[in-house]
């Protein structure tokens, strides 16, 4: 069995990406409502901040910016993941995931980006405007159309 090694730090910033076992389903925006509950549930139990989220059928991809001192970020994921498989009544996630520790405002930016331009890169809509699942409406709110860049200006 591979020894997957995991940021232990304390606090700090964090990008990750979450996948159903089926990659061909489309539950995640299925039933949108119950992710949404299992989310807000596991940030209450055990409060982050999300930065950026999208949320696509099979996949999703969130920042979060943990409370200092705190290193539990994998709780939160299992609790979710739990919370969510709970109230759908079946198993759906694949047992891992993929986590990356923010290291700059740079490598924030970077990973923001690829978060919102993620479902048009999967032919989902043609315009990061057209996705109600993530938080691109907040970001563009507060920066403007400007501040993300072109499609091909994507490096992740």
């Amino acid at each position: 069995m591979p020894n997957y090694r995991r940021m232990r730090g304390k606090g700090g910033t964090f990008a990750f990406t979450v996948c159903l076992a089926d990659r061909s389903a489309r539950t995640l925006t299925d039933h949108i409502g119950l992710l949404r509950d299992a989310y807000a549930r596991t940030a209450q139990e055990r409060p982050f901040r999300t930065r950026a989220i999208c949320v696509l059928p099979d996949h999703l991809h969130a920042i979060w910016t943990l409370p200092e001192g705190d290193t539990g970020y994998s709780g939160r994921w299992s609790g979710l993941k739990r919370r969510f498989t709970a109230a759908l009544g079946q198993s759906v996630w694949q047992p891992r995931y993929w986590e990356h520790t923010i290291r700059d405002d740079a490598d924030l930016a970077n990973h923001v980006n690829y978060i919102h331009h993620n479902p048009v890169k999967h032919g989902h809509v043609a315009r990061r405007d057209d996705w109600p699942h993530s938080t691109w409406h907040r970001w563009k709110a507060g920066f403007g159309e400007a501040w993300a860049p072109p499609p091909d200006d994507m490096r992740l």
